[in-house]
């Protein structure tokens, strides 16, 4: 019998729309794992060669952008932030607010995935600290700290 924590449960794809608002072909991250509320958590990202952005980055040598790659990552923080406070994705969201840091130790190119692990490093009233590292084959391939805040969506009634 697998004997998996509810923490280390795989959270699907359908799930992580359910927390973040965003939608093909904006959604980077595919499915995730290792959730730790309010502390860390691990998301997944399969890189493939139909992807729009290697179309011209670079047609002879297909590399993932690192502002694509860092927006994934920012992603995984907002999933581990919306989910550890249940937000309601119609009225609040995770937004990306600042980035430090960033390093990109390797390229990503297409038939790869990308392990995202994130965690929280602070917080401070709205505002969210977090270090994310992006590993393909186990190896480093980025790193960032970054912040994302909690808003209120447009339109959304409280």
């Amino acid at each position: 019998m697998n004997d998996l924590s509810i923490a280390d449960q795989e959270i699907s794809t359908l799930e992580i729309m359910s927390w973040l608002p965003h939608r093909w072909p904006f959604l980077m991250i595919d499915r995730a794992s290792h959730f730790r509320p309010l502390e860390s958590i691990r998301a997944y990202k399969a890189v493939t060669a139909t992807e729009t952005h290697f179309q011209g980055h670079f047609p002879a040598r297909p590399i993932m952008p690192g502002v694509l790659i860092i927006e994934a990552m920012a992603q995984a923080g907002g999933l581990l932030i919306a989910k550890s406070l249940n937000l309601d994705i119609a009225k609040h969201a995770c937004f990306l607010v600042g980035v430090d840091g960033a390093r990109f130790r390797k390229p990503i190119e297409p038939g790869v995935m990308i392990e995202f692990d994130v965690s929280i490093s602070g917080h401070k009233f709205n505002i969210y600290r977090l270090r994310g590292e992006a590993r393909v084959g186990g190896k480093l391939a980025a790193e960032a700290e970054f912040a994302v805040t909690r808003a209120d969506m447009p339109g959304a009634r409280a």
